[in-house]
């Protein structure tokens, strides 16, 4: 059954545990925009208006939903490091869930309810990151970009959450 206690699991999870795997998701994408050459890099954690931002990170309004990276142009720029940059965040998510599980297994973790729904939330970021579609905007998904990067279909590196900037201060979505 659904109790009051489980209600408390509920919003903790969603507006704490949620933003930690999609941060660590953007991260995957950073890291390998940086590796490849990636310039002026920036994360953005949620959605709205801009509450505040420090370093190369900015922190919207509605920071429990969604998030993006923005980056100007790559050094290494070919289908290979688009596709490890597309990949990239469903990669962190993947191996985030394989650490926390191991950790909870050798008892370094305790086993609770918040490990299991990291492990959930990152799966489900992960999955619908990597599902071949396009979104309501018609970005492509990482999964289909990665794809179409593969097959020399996908020019604009624009995804749901990895924007190209034009010029300062504007991206494009």
């Amino acid at each position: 059954m659904f109790g009051t206690i489980d209600v408390f699991k509920f919003l903790i999870s969603f507006f704490l545990i949620f933003p930690i795997a999609t941060i660590i998701h953007l991260s995957g994408h950073i890291f390998f925009v940086t590796l490849f050459g990636g310039s002026e890099k920036k994360m953005i954690i949620g959605c709205g208006n801009k509450l505040f931002a420090f370093w190369k990170i900015e922190i919207r309004k509605f920071y429990f939903w969604n998030g993006a990276c923005e980056f100007k142009m790559l050094k290494y720029d070919n289908r290979f490091t688009n596709m490890l940059i597309y990949i990239g965040g469903a990669l962190f998510n993947l191996i985030s869930m394989i650490v926390v599980n191991r950790l909870t297994q050798i008892g370094i973790f305790k086993e609770s309810v918040f490990t299991s729904q990291f492990i959930y939330f990152s799966f489900y970021v992960l999955f619908f990151s990597l599902f071949p579609m396009s979104f309501q905007n018609g970005s492509p998904s990482d999964g289909k970009a990665a794809v179409l990067a593969f097959k020399k279909q996908h020019d604009d590196k624009i995804t749901d959450d990895i924007q190209i900037k034009i010029k300062d201060g504007e991206a494009s979505d």
